[in-house]
């Protein structure tokens, strides 16, 4: 009865989306809700990034990763990732300009209090860093590079997989986007700690970014602009690499359409947040990363008593194959024998008249 309750229930919801019991196969989804409230008007009268961006609760970015390192002095927070495969953190390659010996570095993911991880955080050791060939540090341009995990991720309510759009994705007409990053928290004791936090943003035309009273041409075609004309929200010091996510126009899943980084200031007019646009590099990413999802598509329906399938038909009958077409072969008699034997016919004909009459 249980099972049979189960499946009605299935069938009247309708498409279900993959689990994410696992780092392969699914990816954009986000199983804790990210936090609606955080939306500001394009021309809001906040002016601070700190008066509009929200705390988020644990799970609601199941994506991000924390690039830390550790020093003498203790490990620090560097840059943000989006985790695109079980095994590989997608990052801006400005992040490692002077990185050192990326191996000690390390990935944490699952967490949102990078003092308190908590129990579903993960952290992973660097196999390998893979800047981008043609990255320039004084343009910025293809900022963008791969970080290989030493172990590979199981996902969980927690960890789950960003999603690169390929060019078959619409990414200027997605309408509902966020971004996040680590922000101190000085009112902590016993001194700051870094938590999550999380903001709307809107697209923003490239060509109207790149105007000359906004970034002067400085925008390259593979960038994107988000955050608001008037300002009051943008990525700042810290958030260089963290995730920018549009959700899907039909679908509730989200894509990772950019990576923070770079930017005049914090959260000034006409100085947007300007982010590598992961679906420029999609084949890069590929290449280097593997194949992976591009989206998660809906289950299908359970249904119950499904028809059996229509038993097979007979087959036609063969037809009879035809018959001989051989020429009959002619039996002759000679006349004398054939008239004997009408005449002795004749006469047993006669002899069981007689009897019978």
């Amino acid at each position: 009865m249980a099972l049979l309750a189960l499946l009605v229930l299935l069938a009247l919801a309708g498409p279900v989306w993959a689990t994410w019991d696992t780092c392969r196969g699914t990816c954009g989804l986000w199983p804790m809700v990210l936090n609606e409230s955080s939306a500001i008007p394009e021309f809001g009268s906040s002016h601070s990034a700190e008066g509009t961006t929200l705390d988020v609760n644990p799970g609601a970015w199941p994506g991000i990763a924390s690039i830390q390192v550790t020093l003498e002095n203790g490990t620090w927070h560097m840059c943000s990732g989006a985790l695109v495969s079980h095994r590989w953190v997608l990052t801006a390659a400005s992040c490692f300009i002077t990185a050192g010996d990326v191996l000690k570095w390390k990935v944490v993911v699952g967490a949102t209090d990078l003092a308190q991880p908590g129990p579903q955080a993960e952290a992973f050791q660097i196999k390998q860093l893979l800047k981008h060939q043609d990255y320039d540090p004084a343009t910025a341009r293809n900022n963008i590079a791969l970080l290989e995990l030493d172990q590979p991720v199981e996902c969980s309510d927690y960890i789950q997989l960003g999603c690169v759009p390929d060019s078959s994705l619409a990414v200027p007409e997605l309408k509902t986007c966020y971004m996040a990053g680590w922000r101190a928290t000085p009112d902590s004791a016993p001194g700051p700690r870094l938590v999550l936090q999380e903001a709307k943003v809107r697209l923003i035309d490239v060509q109207l970014c790149n105007s000359s009273r906004w970034y002067g041409g400085a925008v390259h075609p593979q960038d994107l602009c988000a955050g608001y004309p008037r300002g009051g929200i943008d990525t700042c010091q810290g958030d260089i690499g963290g995730p920018l996510v549009c959700k899907d126009n039909a679908g509730d899943y989200f894509w990772l359409v950019g990576l923070a980084s770079w930017g005049k200031g914090c959260a000034r007019a006409r100085r947007p947040g300007i982010f590598t646009s992961t679906q420029h590099f999609y084949s890069w990413i590929r290449a280097h990363a593997g194949p992976g999802p591009t989206g998660p598509p809906p289950a299908p329906k359970a249904t119950l008593n499904s028809p059996e399938p229509p038993e097979p038909e007979p087959p036609e009958p063969e037809p009879p194959e035809p018959e001989s077409s051989e020429p009959v072969t002619d039996i002759s008699f000679p006349k004398e024998t054939l008239t004997g034997f009408l005449r002795r016919l004749h006469e047993v004909l006669e002899l069981l008249k007689d009897r019978t009459g």
